[in-house]
């Protein structure tokens, strides 16, 4: 048996993924020269080979970008690649590194393609002080994004340095930044661990009032690493216009928390969180999935227009999430709901943020706690993203408008 046939890995060989993606041999290469595609070499030296699940998710993104309406903005980006049931973070499996890694390391590696182990941020004690001066100063009833945005403008005021967009300069400002959104939150739980600097710890006492147990914390870090990127969501395209303009990475980050505060972005990982408790406590989930029906609302934590099946996110979650003894009821719920529409027909497969509504009950979370996790742990992405387009033309991000209105000359009214 082959190595190929020995790992389950189907490879292509040259002339198969061109055919793939409908171009020359010659573009492939060209491919692998951006670092869009990797290549191996045959043991035997009968020509280079590639992973097929690559070269499929390649295709299937150029084909998106054909399929675009002229003049549609197309970005070039090494960071993250998606493809019909994974995504890759510089051409690494994300799952697995985030399976393997911490997410401060996960982030590095999406900073500068380097693994940094036991990479540690954190945060300076004059923006931790103003940051959480500002989140203080807010109403009582104010929610996790209002918190962070205030926390970041706070924390850019601090930073004398902001407006040195050089790539030494921003990472010093990452590393630094989102340990201060996170010691700005309020604090819930007792803190004491005040020695482990992990930020999966410190965001844990921000989250819930019980104690963190390694299993627990392990599955919250994982879940930080998955969120990290995830390609050219709404909030990530809000930040590359802000870093186009050559706005400081404070000011791209709180672009892309204005974003993610909308409905249709950052509010899904609420909503799943409410109808996982309504199933837990109606002890079932065919009534409340009959409901949401019947109201002509879209069933939370259901569906991806990304992927074929299940989100790989949600895949991974699930699976560690398995191993925590608590979550058992939350997760029986959520496999309830995904067994109710498939049995009606429905084609939609579970999320993230049907994974991430098990961790937030389980773990005696508020519902607004996915959104916390989310917005903390995409902020990673955000500096990436930022990093990218310092580095392309400025002001490169200016579609024309399609103009339909009345046709000038009008009089002054």
């Amino acid at each position: 048996m082959d190595a190929q046939a020995e790992s389950g890995e189907r490879r292509l060989s040259t002339r198969e993924a061109a055919e793939v993606l409908g171009v020359k041999p010659a573009t492939v290469y060209a491919y692998v020269s951006r670092g869009q595609l990797t290549s191996r070499r045959d043991p035997v030296g009968r020509g280079s080979s590639f992973d097929a699940a690559e070269v499929e998710a390649l295709a299937l993104r150029s084909r998106r970008e054909a399929a675009a309406p002229a003049g549609e903005l197309a970005v070039r980006t090494s960071l993250t690649l998606i493809g019909p049931d994974r995504y890759w973070f510089r051409g690494v499996d994300a799952v697995e590194l985030a399976s393997r890694y911490r997410y401060e390391e996960v982030a590095e590696w999406l900073w500068t393609g380097t693994l940094v182990r036991g990479a540690r941020f954190t945060a300076p004690p004059e923006a931790l002080a103003a940051a959480r001066r500002a989140v203080a100063a807010l109403a009582p009833h104010s929610g996790p994004v209002d918190r962070l945005r205030v926390a970041v403008a706070a924390a850019a005021v601090a930073d004398p340095l902001r407006f040195d967009l050089s790539e030494e300069a921003v990472l010093g400002s990452a590393r630094c930044l989102i340990p201060t959104l996170v010691g700005a939150l309020p604090e819930l739980g007792a803190p004491g661990w005040a020695g482990d600097g992990r930020l999966a710890r410190q965001l844990w006492a921000r989250l819930t009032e019980r104690e963190a147990d390694p299993d627990a914390l392990a599955v919250l870090d994982l879940a930080l690493a998955l969120l990290a990127d995830h390609d050219l969501a709404a909030s990530t395209l809000a930040v590359r216009v802000a870093a186009s303009a050559r706005a400081h990475p404070y000011a791209a980050v709180s672009a892309g928390l204005g974003a993610l505060e909308g409905p249709l972005h950052g509010a899904a990982g609420r909503l799943a969180h409410r109808m996982l408790v309504e199933v837990l406590e109606r002890g079932g989930a065919a009534p409340v999935v009959a409901e949401y029906l019947r109201a002509g609302r879209r069933v939370p934590g259901l569906g991806h227009r990304l992927y074929r099946g299940e989100d790989p996110r949600a895949t991974a979650l699930f699976a560690r999430l398995e191993a925590l003894e608590q979550a058992g009821p939350a997760l029986a719920a959520a496999r309830e709901v995904i067994g109710v529409m498939a049995r009606h027909g429905g084609g939609l497969h579970a999320n993230v943020d049907l994974a991430l509504s098990v961790l937030t009950v389980s773990c005696g979370m508020a519902a607004e706690a996915g959104e916390t996790l989310f917005a903390v742990a995409r902020t990673a992405g955000w500096i990436a993203h930022a990093l990218e387009e310092y580095q392309e033309r400025p002001l490169r991000m200016r579609p024309s408008g399609h103009y339909v209105g009345p046709r000038p000359p009008r009089p002054v009214p």
